[in-house]
């Protein structure tokens, strides 16, 4: 028996965004390294774990896959509840998706938040990558909409041909959601209305 004792945490992370985008394709990349380009659409939601092992500790995530046309109607507030973090994705050749990027931000923001008022921590996710950089070409322009809109930070990535990508804006070398997750008291920091 060791004389340490492990560390566990269960984090609940939500993936939005709108139909389409590839949640689906990146959570099933990242949990179980697979990749389909048949997906059919979510109907409502799903889940996913995935086990992380750091040092003393055991993370949990718990990602919720939450069908894109969900922000219509009223479920969003029954799947937002206790979330911790959050990745709001938009597909990198469907303009239309990076618009309602903000539509989902202020739709989390209302239904969720901190005990301190605060906006949980979100990332920006630009998915498909692999396809096209129109939308993300200028990232100075898209740090800026990070900042105007509450978003801690945003990264490209592709489920199809860059996986590592989401693991590493995770909870691998650029760990600062974790690091915000690690920091909240579990037990007492969400209010929802």
């Amino acid at each position: 028996m060791s004389g340490s004792l492990r560390k566990e945490h269960l984090y609940k992370v939500l993936v939005i965004g709108d139909l389409g985008v590839g949640k689906t394709s990146v959570i099933r990349r990242y949990v179980h390294q697979t990749y389909s380009n048949n997906y059919r659409a979510t109907i409502g939601v799903d889940f996913a774990l995935k086990v992380l092992n750091w040092d003393s500790e055991t993370v949990r995530l718990q990602l919720w896959d939450i069908a894109g046309q969900e922000r219509f109607g009223n479920m969003t507030r029954v799947y937002y509840r206790e979330a911790m973090g959050a990745f709001i994705v938009f597909d990198v050749t469907r303009p239309t998706t990076f618009e309602a990027v903000v539509k989902w931000k202020e739709d989390l923001d209302s239904k969720l938040m901190l005990a301190n008022g605060q906006s949980i921590a979100t990332v920006l996710l630009a998915n498909k990558c692999d396809q096209g950089r129109e939308l993300t070409s200028n990232g100075i322009k898209m740090d800026q909409f990070c900042k105007d809109h509450g978003f801690v930070g945003w990264f490209e990535t592709s489920a199809k041909v860059r996986p590592e990508v989401f693991f590493l804006i995770t909870f691998g070398k650029v760990d600062f959601i974790y690091m915000q997750l690690k920091k909240l008291d579990h037990n007492h920091i969400l209010r929802w209305d």
